[in-house]
């Protein structure tokens, strides 16, 4: 796949990876990074400037100053508009792309085999595919939600891994054409997120945390200490994939009417 110029496919590639590592951990010595070099015939820094040319396309980017390397392609802001159009489609054809390019290279650290994100041995043909294929999309979702989040509860500022959830705005039931937008996604501890399903918490268009008049009615202590003074707040908001306030108002909504 190498020459002077960019394959659609490496571009792709490049992508994925982009949405899935921290902005700031966007340099030629990441291990992903030289991983991905490596199968696509690429030196790790191409690939590092390629993804920062990436971010120059990122709205979250450039509203705060940083404006990646700012040397997009025709072919990079292509690849941009096909992600966001089809989030699942492409997260799965990446997945398939970069097996296929494995063989014959040695495995990449820190990169699970397809097979090894769930337990198959039950499983076979049709119903295996599906499964494979949920497992790739969960894993997708989950690390481009907390590599936009630095890894931290947007509300509590929590940083323990195994306590964070990669939480959909509007649910993954509701909008399948967005199941996996990283700009649905808010990274929330496990107590957030179960408040924000429940729509005990919600959120204003301008990201300011709502605290639900049900749990400010309630005289329990650990609610007056640590929830209600949420109210107001405005989150911490992602390096990249500003939630989408169109998904923010429909969440809103939906918490005002499951209260009645």
């Amino acid at each position: 796949m190498s020459s002077n110029l960019w394959a659609k496919e490496q571009v792709k590639l490049a992508f994925h990876l982009y949405c899935q590592i921290p902005f700031g951990k966007i340099d030629g010595r990441n291990k992903e990074i030289i991983a991905l070099a490596k199968i696509i015939g690429r030196t790790a820094d191409a690939v590092a400037m390629k993804m920062l040319n990436i971010a120059s396309l990122d709205p979250a980017v450039t509203s705060t100053g940083r404006s990646g390397l700012g040397n997009a392609s025709a072919l990079d802001r292509e690849v941009w508009g096909e992600f966001h159009a089809d989030w699942e489609g492409l997260a799965l054809e990446c997945s398939l792309l970069m097996k296929q390019l494995h063989e014959g290279h040695d495995e990449p650290e820190n990169t699970p085999d397809v097979d090894d994100l769930v337990d198959l041995t039950d499983f076979t043909g049709e119903t295996r595919q599906v499964l494979v294929a949920q497992r790739i999309k969960q894993n997708f979702f989950r690390r481009a939600v907390l590599a936009s989040y630095r890894g931290r509860c947007c509300m509590s500022g929590l940083a323990e891994p195994q306590l964070l959830i990669a939480s959909h705005i509007v649910p993954w039931s509701k909008d399948k054409a967005n199941r996996l937008n990283p700009s649905n996604g808010l990274c929330l501890s496990a107590l957030h997120d179960r408040a924000f399903d429940k729509g005990l918490l919600s959120l204003t268009d301008e990201f300011r945390i709502i605290v639900s008049d049900v749990l400010k009615r309630r005289d329990e202590a650990f609610i007056k200490e640590v929830l209600v003074p949420l109210d107001g707040r405005q989150i911490e908001l992602p390096a990249r994939f500003l939630p989408d306030i169109n998904f923010i108002a429909r969440h809103r909504y939906e918490s005002d009417m499951a209260r009645g």
